[in-house]
């Protein structure tokens, strides 16, 4: 079975461990943005960590509605891929001295997490209007947008701010 918890042998069962993937992501991640906000020496920086954090616990409700839709128990399914971001992130800020050259490894971190999130929320929202399942692609888009939005913050931020200053 490898990384999966139970088979899966149908398209139902991909698309409910996916949810169930994004679902575990979620939840770790707001259990790493704590510690991110915590070392950002970069007041803007800080504040998009914060902002994300409580975008992150409204996306975690909205998927608890999605479960509830489906008429399944929220749970999450372990996801070695974000567990790997995370794990990357925190050893780049603890070898990180220079608090302007961690605030970069920090946002480079935190888009990596975008990314995978906006992969795994598109695919849910094609997977959902493939099936029929136009109100849950409603609810996740929702979230997509909220990713998306992140991720260009972000690169703003690392653009014009962050980035130079760990170049200097």
């Amino acid at each position: 079975m490898g990384f999966f918890s139970s088979p899966i042998k149908t398209m139902d069962d991909l698309y409910l461990h996916t949810l169930q993937d994004i679902y575990y992501a979620e939840h770790q991640i707001t259990k790493a943005l704590p510690l991110m906000v915590d070392k950002a020496g970069n007041s803007a920086l800080k504040q998009a960590f914060k902002k994300h954090l409580g975008e992150t616990e409204k996306q975690i409700t909205r998927l608890d509605e999605v479960f509830k839709i489906l008429g399944k128990e929220p749970k999450g399914a372990t996801c070695p891929a974000i567990d790997g971001i995370i794990k990357e992130a925190n050893e780049l800020m603890s070898d990180c001295d220079d608090t302007e050259v961690r605030d970069a490894a920090m946002l480079a971190a935190a888009q990596a997490v975008e990314h995978y999130e906006i992969t795994r929320y598109g695919t849910l929202i094609a997977w959902s209007n493939q099936a029929g399942k136009a109100n849950i692609a409603k609810i996740l888009e929702q979230t997509l947008e909220e990713e998306k939005a992140t991720d260009q913050k972000l690169t703003q931020l690392g653009e014009t701010n962050v980035n130079k200053k760990a170049a200097a």
